[in-house]
């Protein structure tokens, strides 16, 4: 029941304080004042949130129509958040007062049909008009399914009682409400923004009185011909999802960074370019220094080639920028020189077409810091913190996506928000969050689509993309290029003709692969008996495996397997100790330097590994820190070049992008693409005249039921019969498998295979974009959706204080100091999966401490912090994390 002598809007007796039910509100804010701060004035905001996006936005920008894209974005920027222009809201946010209805509080909705009803009276495409409603009704939430979404929350039913209203227009009756307060206490302020937001062509006054007629118009735009109720899902055209997606990711990343205070304009969104002139005085000292003659030895002919390929590289590249840009192929055998090779290309492209950023997207998280260490070591990025920017899962411990859109608006973590939004000039970063954040983005995870806008991504070894989005990501890359203006290079050694159509950027690869022939494959018995009985073979025993190791290290050479899973690599390291007792352990060795707290360069752990014996072994696997695995990577590379023999036994993180070289190596059977990656960690440089590579089949671990290739490889898709079966098909009649027929011809059937019969892709992911499915594919991930939990493993005093500043800053709600203090935790962080069923590793993980416990910093939370000075059974020096008396099979990837 009304209260007779109260407001007849929000039933609430009258206020006496000026700020609601009044003639003007005196002062109308955005964001309060609190701790100290003036607040920000609601006028104030959406001003300065329309003038960022001149910076977020580039002039050149358009939308599927041709329209200006900048412009549509400034209107939403001016009308986002005007529904925080009612006395619900003004009440809500000075003094936490409730209205009645919980829905006069919520802002979005108004400014949604604000921007529709704005950028339709500008004169904008109505495909534009329903994206810029889109982006500002979910600028604090998630992507719906857009179609549904717009007919949903425009559609209402004529005739329908109060209380028989769906919750639908339930909102629809409270955002009139909501403009009737507006109407009555901040007109001026509405009519101001009305007239930016619209250029002049209409009023306040004709939305506030037109607002039915816009119902029924924007339902209308997608509802199904002759029905009430249902949707034409051929209203949208299948770029409507590419734009929505830049409105909203512009917004977003505008509004979040005004929101939190970031005053610099210029500086926040500006971006440091790695020159190409400084990469190429990089190569030219690196090809100075090693001899390149076509005539030479097999080494100085490699250097010949890798030099060769470069500037052929660099020749098509400019061709691709005068022809636009669009999607290149770049496919090079591995040791030549690749991601040089590839970073040159994308910078000239760049500078040739005028754009501003480089994304280097790689399929695993332990190649990051390699790569970055690499592009550090060419370029000053402590000079220029604006050049170079390393993002994956582990950089996202900041704020969490808040549910409630006012809630989400008092967030001030300006580094979080910027280290995410990848506005430095060059990128590295993953295929789960370059792909993750085209396909049904998660709020903050929008922020760092304009910056994709007319950049060079570099797609390192894509045929490592999971086989289901072998449809979504071509569809994903062609939003890209043909949307945001971006150019794409797909780098590899094995092409798995994802881009059948692109232009190669390399004149005839064939020719690298003729020249450079360092390898031999050979099939062990246990893999023809894999060919010849399937899962019925008798797989190679781990001790039989570890005889061939230690028989290697025993003639002098190196040798490196790598395994399936890490139980395999454990169980295969155990088994190579027991049979070589007197070789050492690098991790002992590394282990003693910290504890001595001296310094730990591989180049130092190798030399105390040489002083103390004449061979080595070296355990890696993903259990073990990133710190930890790049300087043992190191230390056995120094081993290797030194001619210290030394056997890894390693999970798949060394087969890409390590520069490492053994005499020999040993793969578990695996698809094409992977033996030919592992082969590439063998006579890399022609140290040797031939390397050899032997694909054998080992048996499952103890306690394990299927093999590790068996449990890997064919789940879903079955790939381990198409790969031995296309080995096979490459042998010749006295068995010899030459690196030509395996790393071209077996490559090529393979995938054919792939692509031909078992079609690989769900083209349903694909479908999604074309049909602006938003929803279906905030539920895809490249990664599989297990739980886990990420654990910093402390081992030294510096690593305590870390993750004491870590608290520190949380405690104080020092944002800025908290994204730098968990940026520092990267290094010591891995990832433990969680299995159905497996409470063995639940159990030891929740006997670890919260890194943190303020629950404003919700990713960070679930982190747990592993001190191995008082968890010593937790952690082996040599292998990594461990389960303390664990019997349960963990098949770690």
């Amino acid at each position: 029941m009304q209260n007779p002598s109260g407001c007849e809007i929000c039933n609430r007796p009258e206020s006496t304080d000026g700020l609601w039910c009044s003639s003007e509100m005196t002062t109308i804010y955005s964001h309060p004042p609190e701790n100290g701060s003036e607040g920000v004035v609601l006028d104030d905001h959406l001003n300065d949130v329309a003038a960022r996006v001149e910076y977020v936005v580039p002039p050149g920008a358009r939308t599927p129509a041709g329209e200006p894209l900048r412009p549509v974005v400034k209107t939403l920027g001016y009308v986002h958040d005007l529904g925080k222009a009612t006395t619900f809201f003004q009440d809500y946010l000075l003094d936490d007062r409730q209205p009645d209805n919980e829905l006069l509080r919520h802002h979005a909705p108004l400014g949604a049909f604000a921007a529709y009803f704005a950028l339709d009276a500008r004169g904008f495409d109505t495909e534009t008009c329903l994206a810029g409603f889109v982006a500002v009704a979910k600028h604090h939430g998630s992507l719906p399914d857009i179609t549904d979404y717009i007919h949903t929350r425009a559609h209402r039913r004529e005739g329908v009682e109060p209380r028989e209203r769906n919750s639908a227009e339930r909102r629809q009756n409270a955002v009139a409400k909501q403009i009737k307060n507006i109407d009555d206490n901040a007109r001026e302020l509405v009519s101001t923004v009305f007239e930016a937001a619209t250029a002049g062509a209409e009023e306040w006054a004709s939305f506030r009185d037109g607002f039915g007629e816009l119902l029924d118009d924007i339902a209308d735009t997608v509802a199904a011909t002759g029905t009430t109720t249902g949707i034409n899902r051929d209203a949208l055209s299948s770029s409507c999802y590419g734009l929505v997606i830049q409105c909203w990711g512009s917004l977003v990343l505008a509004d979040k960074t005004s929101a939190a205070g970031a005053r610099n304009v210029a500086e926040t969104y500006t971006e440091d370019q790695p020159s190409l002139d400084r990469l190429n005085d990089h190569i030219a000292d690196i090809e100075a220094s090693v001899s390149a003659d076509p005539d030479g030895s097999q080494s100085e002919r490699l250097n010949h080639l890798r030099s060769m390929a470069r500037e052929d590289v660099l020749d098509n590249a400019a061709d691709l920028a005068k022809a636009g840009g669009g999607v290149a192929t770049l496919t090079l055998p591995t040791g030549m020189g690749k991601t040089l090779t590839g970073l040159s290309a994308a910078l000239d492209i760049r500078d040739n077409l005028g754009g501003k950023r480089v994304i280097y997207a790689l399929p695993f998280t332990s190649v990051i810091d390699q790569v970055v260490d690499d592009v550090s070591g060419i370029y000053d990025t402590d000079d220029h913190p604006h050049l170079l920017t390393a993002h994956h899962h582990l950089a996202d411990a900041s704020i969490e996506d808040n549910a409630d859109a006012d809630e989400a608006d008092r967030s001030d973590d300006v580094a979080g928000m910027l280290g995410e939004s990848w506005r430095a000039g060059l990128t590295v970063t993953t295929f789960v969050q370059l792909f993750e954040s085209l396909a049904g983005p998660g709020n903050r995870q929008s922020m760092k689509l304009p910056a994709l806008r007319n950049s060079v991504v570099v797609l390192d070894e894509p045929q490592s993309l999971p086989l289901d989005w072998w449809k979504i990501v071509p569809r994903l890359v062609k939003m890209l290029t043909e949307q945001f203006g971006a150019t794409v290079i797909a780098m590899t050694a094995t092409q798995p003709k994802l881009f059948p159509e692109s232009p190669e950027l390399v004149e005839g690869p064939e020719q690298y692969f003729e020249e450079v022939s360092r390898v031999s494959y050979h099939l062990d018995a246990s893999t023809d008996r894999y060919i010849e009985a399937r899962n019925e073979g008798d797989p190679k025993s781990y001790q039989d495996a570890a005889t061939n190791l230690s028989e290697q290290l025993t003639a002098g050479t190196s040798a490196l397997a790598v395994c399936n899973t890490i139980d395999s690599a454990r169980h295969l390291t155990e088994r190579l100790v027991e049979n070589a007792p007197d070789a050492v352990d690098v991790a002992e060795q590394y282990d003693d330097v910290l504890r001595k707290k001296e310094l730990t360069t591989g180049e130092d752990v190798a030399k105390r590994v040489q002083s103390v014996g004449d061979r080595a072994i070296l355990h890696l696997s993903t259990r073990l820190r990133p710190a930890d695995r790049l300087t043992l990577v190191d230390a056995a590379k120094e081993l290797t070049e030194a001619g210290h023999p030394v056997a890894v036994v390693s999970t798949q993180l060394i087969e890409a992008g390590v520069d490492i070289s053994f005499d020999r190596v040993y793969r578990d059977l695996a698809p094409i693409d992977s033996v030919v990656q592992a082969a590439g960690r063998c006579n890399r440089s022609f140290e040797r005249d031939r390397g050899h590579v032997t694909v054998w089949w080992l048996a499952a671990p103890p306690d394990v039921e299927k093999t590790p290739a068996e449990a890997v490889y064919n789940r879903g898709t079955s790939l381990l019969p198409v790969a031995a079966d296309t080995l096979a098909s490459v042998r010749s009649d006295d068995g010899e498998l030459t690196e030509r027929a395996v790393a071209r011809d077996a490559v090529e059937r393979y995938y054919d295979r792939l692509h031909d019969d078992k079609c690989v892709g769900k083209q349903a992911y694909a479908d999604y974009v074309d049909n602006a499915r938003a929803d279906k594919l905030s539920d895809l991930s490249l990664i599989d959706q297990r739980p886990s939990v990420d654990v910093v493993i402390c081992r030294t005093d510096a690593d305590h204080e870390i993750v004491e500043s870590v608290r520190n800053a949380a405690n104080a709600y020092d944002f800025d100091a908290f994204s730098d203090a968990i940026d520092e935790t990267k290094s010591l962080r891995i990832s433990v999966p969680v299995y159905p069923g497996d409470d063995e590793t639940k159990e030891a993980l929740n006997s670890l401490v919260p890194l943190v416990k303020n629950e404003r910093f919700n990713r960070a939370t679930g982190v747990r912090v592993l001190d191995v000075r008082r968890f010593e059974n937790h952690f082996d020096q040599r292998t990594g994390f461990i389960v303390p008396d664990s019997t349960v099979a963990h098949q770690f990837i």
